[in-house]
C-alpha cells in the first residue's frame, strides 16, 4: 500500500479536494518522511514544522468552511535557501548569511502562501547557488537519494533530492546554468528552468542577474506544470518578469519536429548517455514527432563564454557583502580595508571566492575588451544559432548531464572538470530559453540519465507537452525507495 508521502501534488490535491485526506494529515506525512530519511540525505537547511502545521490547519479550515481552494492549497513545497521567505532564516548555504532573517517574501514564496502550500522547509545548495554538485554547501553535503555515495547534482541539489526521495512532492530552485535541470537529471525526477523572465527573481539572492531564472521540481511533469503555473508571470518589481502563461499540457507530440544538434553528442558525453537519449528520440518519434538533425556551431566555446559572464556579474553583485550592512561581519578593530579582507575572506567558501576573483579579473581594465566583451558578443551569437534552429524544429533533445551523478568528492580538487559538467544547459541560460529535464533511462549502475527538451521562448507548454507525452508513453517514472 503506497505511503501518503508517495502521492504526486496533483494526486494529494485530488484527494484533498475529495476530502480523502486533510491537510494536516498530507502535512504530517511529509514531516515525518523528512524525520526518517534527512539523516540520509541532508537535504534540508531549515524545517518549518511549526510553520507548516499551522498552513496545513488554515486549509483545512477552508475546507470546513466549503470555500473553494486553490491548485497548491495543502501541498507540501520546500524552497532553497537562496530565496527569500520572511521570518525563516535565508543563508544561500553561504557563512555570510548564516544567521540572515529575511523581513520580507520573494515574489515567489508569496505567490505560494496566497495558494495555501505548505512550506515545510529551506533546502541546501551550492554557497550562493555556484557548483554543480551540492558539496559547496558552507554547512552540509547533500546526497543523492538513488546512491548515498554520489553528488545529487547543484546548485539546487537539495531542492532535487528532497523531492527524490519523496520529503515533498514539490521544491522550488533556482538555475543559472542548469542547477534545476542538471540535478532533476542525477536525481531522477522532473525539472523546469523557464524562459527569463517567466518568473519573477524578486526575492531570489542575486548570482549572475541576467542568468537567474527560478524553477520547479517534481516527481511527475504534472506536478511541474502545476507549481510553474502558480509562480510564473509579470511581477510589478521586477522590471525583468514577462506576462508569462501556462496553457493546457496536452501531452502530444504529433506533428512536432524534434531537431538533434550534432555537438550535443559529441566527444565527452557518455555512450550510456547518448544510447539513453536517442532511444528517448527514437520513441518520440515513434510517438508521431519528426525527428531532424541541426547543428549549433557555437556549443564548443558556451561554457567559457558562460563562466566569463556569470563570474562578472557575481563579482558585482557579492560586492554588498562588505561586513558593514548587513551578513558575517569580519574584524572592525582595524581599518576598513580590513574589515572588508577579513570578512569577505572568512565569509565566503573556495569556489565563491574562485568566481569573485575571474569575474573581477575579467572586468578589470585592459582585460573587460579581451574577454567580457567578446563572451557578450558570443552570447548574442548562440542567441541567434537557436533562433535559426527553430525555424527548422519546434524543440530541440539534448542530453543533460554528460555522465550520470558522480561520488563525492571525484571532482571537488579540479574545477574545470566540475564546470564541464554544464557543458549542455548553459546555452539555455545564455539564449535565455526555457528547458526540461525528464528521466530517459538508467546506466549499468542503475543510477538515472536525464533528456533535456529545449524551445523557443515562453514555449513551457510545448516543452511540458513533449514530456508528459513521452512519461506516459513509458508509464511513468521510478521513485527510489529508501
Amino acid at each position: 500500500m503506497r505511503k501518503l508521502y508517495e502521492y504526486s501534488a496533483t494526486e494529494l490535491s485530488s484527494l484533498l479536494r475529495g476530502r480523502e485526506v486533510s491537510a494536516a494529515e498530507i502535512t504530517e506525512a511529509a514531516l515525518g518522511r523528512i524525520e526518517a530519511v534527512e539523516g540520509q540525505v541532508d537535504a534540508f537547511l531549515t524545517v518549518t514544522a511549526d510553520e507548516a502545521r499551522a498552513a496545513a490547519e488554515r486549509v483545512d479550515a477552508k475546507i470546513a468552511a466549503g470555500e473553494e481552494l486553490a491548485p497548491l492549497a495543502g501541498i507540501p513545497v520546500a524552497v532553497k535557501d537562496n530565496i527569500c521567505t520572511r521570518g525563516v532564516r535565508t543563508t544561500c548555504a553561504s557563512r555570510m548569511l548564516e544567521n540572515f532573517v529575511p523581513p520580507y517574501d520573494a515574489t515567489v514564496t508569496e505567490k505560494l502562501e496566497a495558494q495555501g502550500a505548505v512550506l515545510t522547509g529551506k533546502t541546501n545548495m551550492d554557497e550562493f547557488a555556484m557548483g554543480g554538485s551540492c558539496e559547496n554547501s558552507y554547512f552540509k553535503k547533500t546526497k543523492n537519494p538513488w546512491d548515498t555515495s554520489r553528488v545529487p547534482g547543484g546548485s539546487s541539489g537539495g531542492s532535487a533530492a528532497a523531492v527524490a526521495s519523496c520529503e515533498v512532492p514539490l521544491a522550488l530552485g533556482s538555475d543559472t546554468g542548469g542547477s534545476v535541470r542538471c540535478p532533476a537529471s542525477f536525481c531522477g525526477i522532473v525539472g523546469l528552468k523557464p524562459t527569463y523572465g517567466a518568473v519573477s527573481r524578486y526575492g531570489l539572492v542575486a548570482f549572475a542577474s541576467s542568468l537567474d531564472q527560478i524553477g520547479p521540481f517534481g516527481r511527475t511533469v504534472d506536478d511541474v506544470a502545476l507549481l510553474y503555473g502558480a509562480i510564473c508571470g509579470h511581477d510589478p518589481r521586477d522590471a525583468t518578469s514577462k506576462n508569462a502563461a501556462l496553457g493546457e499540457v496536452r501531452g502530444e507530440v504529433k506533428g512536432l519536429r524534434l531537431g538533434v544538434p550534432k555537438e550535443y553528442f559529441g566527444e565527452g558525453i557518455s555512450p550510456e548517455v547518448k544510447a539513453a537519449v536517442y532511444a528517448a528520440v527514437e520513441r518520440l518519434k515513434g510517438l508521431g514527432a519528426e525527428v531532424v538533425e541541426i547543428s549549433l556551431p557555437s556549443t564548443d566555446y558556451a561554457l567559457a563564454a558562460y563562466y566569463i559572464i556569470s563570474s562578472a556579474e557575481a563579482s558585482s553583485n557579492l560586492a554588498r557583502y562588505d561586513g558593514v550592512k548587513y551578513g558575517f561581519s569580519g574584524n572592525r578593530e582595524g581599518t576598513l580595508n580590513d574589515l572588508y579582507l577579513s570578512t569577505r575572506s572568512q565569509g565566503f567558501g573556495a569556489e565563491v571566492k574562485r568566481r569573485i576573483m575571474l569575474g573581477t579579473y575579467v572586468l578589470s581594465s585592459g582585460y573587460y575588451d579581451a574577454y567580457y566583451k567578446r563572451a557578450k558578443l558570443l552570447q548574442g551569437v548562440i542567441g541567434q544559432e537557436f533562433a535559426d534552429a527553430f525555424e527548422k524544429c519546434d524543440a530541440i533533445v539534448t542530453p543533460v548531464n554528460p555522465t550520470t551523478a558522480f561520488k563525492l568528492g571525484e571532482k571537488c580538487d579540479d574545477p574545470v572538470q566540475m564546470y564541464a559538467t554544464d557543458v549542455c544547459t548553459v546555452t539555455v541560460n545564455i539564449a535565455g530559453l526555457p528547458g526540461v529535464s525528464l528521466p530517459c533511462g538508467s546506466d549499468a549502475a542503475g543510477l538515472p540519465i536525464g533528456m533535456q527538451v529545449i524551445g523557443p521562448r515562453f514555449s513551457e507548454t510545448r516543452l511540458l507537452s513533449i514530456a508528459k507525452c513521452y512519461e506516459t508513453a513509458v508509464g511513468g517514472f521510478a521513485v527510489k525507495e529508501m
